[in-house]
């Protein structure tokens, strides 16, 4: 199926039998992407009486309770309320799903005390001949399937400058997606000013915008405009396990 998307005046010509999933699946079990100590994903079988939810231990099907941390066990998308006193939710925040999109791929840079960081002159730079987009996806350099079962925690993995999200805030971007753990600094004495920059709280909260971490694409997909499908389950707290796909744009002739 191919659908038309007219964007800044261009039209644009999607295949949706092609999908790029950047999402990192959920996983059992320590070989998976792990961030923040939080606790591995876990499924138990609900018991009850005879019945075992269980066909691996004789149960007519599989009923398991599933435990995990969307902030911690894989791809996720979370809103201002992540940082927020107030109660907003993942749910109530994105009520689109569909966006024009931007693939940058881009090399932190090591600072003196051993940091990797990606600034505002970077992505100005990067930026300054792509399409203004609702979405942009960042692809930190070098790229390989290593990130698919690294577990960050204590590894003081890259992040973004506040300066350089507040950019991005400048710039129009909605819905920035990272295949990092998180847009701000691993250890950073509870300051989050990337995610206070981008979602511009307190002075004046984004509602509408999200932030989702830990993607990730493949080598194979190049940078340039997609259309993404951005996909989450309809929690009523600040973040879900998500799901989001790339469709590579085509212009009409």
């Amino acid at each position: 199926m191919q659908i038309t998307i007219q964007h800044q005046e261009q039209l644009y010509r999607a295949n949706l039998s092609m999908p790029l999933d950047i999402a990192i699946p959920l996983r059992e079990g320590l070989d998976t992407v792990n961030c923040f100590y939080a606790p591995p994903m876990e499924t138990e079988p609900v018991v009850a009486g005879d019945f075992v939810g269980s066909t691996a231990q004789g149960g007519p099907l599989n009923f398991l309770n599933v435990r995990l941390n969307p902030h911690g066990n894989g791809t996720h998308t979370e809103c201002v309320g992540h940082i927020a006193k107030e109660p907003y939710t993942i749910n109530q925040c994105l009520k689109q799903f569909h966006f024009p999109a931007w693939l940058l791929s881009i090399f932190p840079t090591k600072t003196e005390n051993g940091d990797r960081v990606i600034f505002r002159g970077q992505l100005e730079q990067a930026l300054a001949k792509a399409p203004a987009t609702e979405a942009l996806i960042i692809r930190t350099l070098p790229n390989d399937e290593l990130k698919l079962r690294t577990n960050y925690s204590g590894a003081n993995p890259p992040y973004l400058h506040h300066e350089a999200v507040r950019y991005l805030g400048e710039r129009g971007i909605q819905h920035l997606l990272i295949d990092l753990p998180s847009v701000d600094r691993e250890e950073d004495e509870g300051k989050l000013l990337a995610h206070r920059a981008f979602w511009n709280y307190p002075e004046n909260p984004r509602k509408d915008c999200t932030i989702t971490e830990l993607i990730f694409v493949n080598n194979s997909v190049k940078d340039g405009l997609y259309l993404l499908n951005l996909q989450i389950a309809s929690f009523e707290i600040d973040v879900s396990p998500s799901k989001p796909v790339l469709y590579e744009l085509f212009t009409t002739i």
